[in-house]
């Protein structure tokens, strides 16, 4: 069987292939789905699995795609470092850039980098370091001497320079001198003024260079030669789908829940009455991970937050039974293990929403009482889209979702309309993120047919 497009989608404990046909026609369709689980050891020997998956699942002995495309957060995904000037201006503008093209941030400094700093990020198992610091034409010795230390440290990995625009020829000079310009990206400034966010060029250049540099988990140079497309970060793809989607159903915030991980993008300005009483610059589209809560590699880490007398009491379970549940707990879980998947999903749900929503704060100061915003505002939120192995696969995910918004948290900036939730049937919000570039028409008629939207016209 000849198909148009294949999207592999590997991640840390699911390797997951979807297969698409006329793509380039006005009825694009979703053939089907095969899955397995990942093989840490090497990555192919799981994608071979789910296309073995997949061939049962079409019923075909054979399967060949014009062009395959892949998004992987295996081997921890893209691990990176973030270094800049004053951590609430450059600091933070790069983190939104670096956590909206997909990494997983694992090192962060503000100012002067030490030589305890260079060993930190040498431990750490980075695949790419991002470096900012000063406005333009502002501050240039903090992201001349942090370029300068990365440099002699010769770490061998990507570096992307987004500071101060004055500084480029001579962070080029300095990495030329010591025989690190092969692994030098230079960009525009993620922060080239006061109260000003640039993060869409630096989005941009990490994804490239992910995919340039895509070879640390076992296998994945091999899937590289079997992929004539992208491949980029899962939680890029993701970003990717629910800009595409926002630009065609309005503000929206979408949720990927996985086995190591839960992700929650937001794609939305804000309320523009309180935009007036926020204390810094907010990304339009933001993504948060929280690399605690993931409802298998992480389950401990919600089962603490629960309790197990809660656990117990809510399922209606003895100890023993609890027990044995968790004691056998499956990366694809059994039919007797659901209920208790669905507590550690909305536990991690909850927990992610208030980690990411900014809230609502009274200061006192000479005048008296002042009344500022810090971080997101999602007031104006009509959309929760749900997507990610535990929402797309559990029975009752709207119920969920509603459960999870409907707890009342005070001064949190969370959506005040009636919201619409929208599940990822197909599992192929990611895949449709990854070739949204090339087919963007297909790609949202393909997304909105998995949400079962209905007929919305695309232009």
């Amino acid at each position: 069987m000849i198909i148009d497009l294949l999207v592999a989608e590997i991640g840390s404990t699911t390797t997951v292939v979807n297969a698409f046909d006329k793509i380039k026609t006005d009825f694009p369709c979703f053939l089907g789905q095969g899955f397995a689980p990942t093989t840490i050891s090497d990555v192919t020997i799981g994608l071979n699995n789910a296309l073995d998956n997949l061939k049962l699942v079409l019923n075909v002995e054979s399967l060949e795609a014009k062009e395959t495309y892949a998004c992987s957060s295996a081997a921890g995904g893209l691990r990176m470092s973030v270094h800049g000037l004053v951590y609430n201006m450059t600091v933070r503008s790069a983190q939104e850039a670096a956590l909206g093209a997909g990494a997983n941030i694992v090192y962060m400094t503000a100012g002067l980098l030490t030589k305890k700093d260079i060993e930190r990020i040498k431990q750490s198992k980075i695949k790419m370091v991002l470096l900012s610091g000063g406005v333009d034409y502002g501050d240039t010795h903090t992201a001349l001497y942090n370029a300068q230390m990365i440099a002699q440290a010769k770490l061998n990995l990507p570096v992307i320079y987004a500071g101060n625009v004055v500084n480029q020829p001579q962070v080029k000079e300095i990495f030329e001198k010591t025989g690190q310009l092969e692994y030098l990206y230079i960009t525009e400034n993620v922060y080239p003024k006061i109260d000003s966010l640039n993060v869409l060029p630096v989005r941009k250049i990490i994804q490239e260079v992910f995919e340039k540099h895509i070879t640390e988990a076992k296998g994945m140079s091999k899937i590289r030669q079997k992929v004539n497309g992208s491949i980029i970060p899962t939680p890029g793809a993701v970003m990717k789908a629910a800009l595409l989607l926002q630009e065609n159903l309005g503000d929206l915030v979408a949720f990927d829940v996985g086995g190591a991980t839960t992700d929650v993008f937001s794609v939305t300005e804000g309320n523009k009455e309180l935009t007036q009483f926020q204390t810094e610059p907010v990304p339009f589209a933001k993504r948060t991970v929280e690399g605690d809560l993931g409802v298998f590699v992480n389950k401990d880490n919600l089962i603490n937050s629960l309790g197990l007398e809660a656990i117990q009491k809510e399922l209606n379970l003895d100890q023993e039974t609890l027990s044995t549940i968790i004691e056998h707990y499956q990366p694809i879980p059994e039919s007797d293990q659901i209920p208790f998947v669905k507590l550690l999903t909305k536990e991690a749900l909850r927990t992610s929403i208030e980690r990411h929503v900014g809230a609502l704060r009274y200061l006192y100061g000479p005048t008296g009482r002042i009344k500022v915003i810090e971080g997101k505002d999602l007031t104006m939120v009509k959309y929760v889209i749900a997507t990610g192995g535990a929402l797309t696969r559990l029975p009752n995910a709207p119920k969920i979702i509603q459960d999870v918004f409907a707890r009342p948290r005070k001064n949190l900036l969370l959506p005040q309309k009636e919201l619409t939730i929208l599940i990822d049937h197909d599992y192929i919000m990611a895949s449709i993120g990854v070739v949204s570039d090339k087919y963007p028409r297909a790609a949202l008629k393909l997304l909105l047919n998995s949400l079962k939207v209905g007929d919305l016209h695309v232009s």
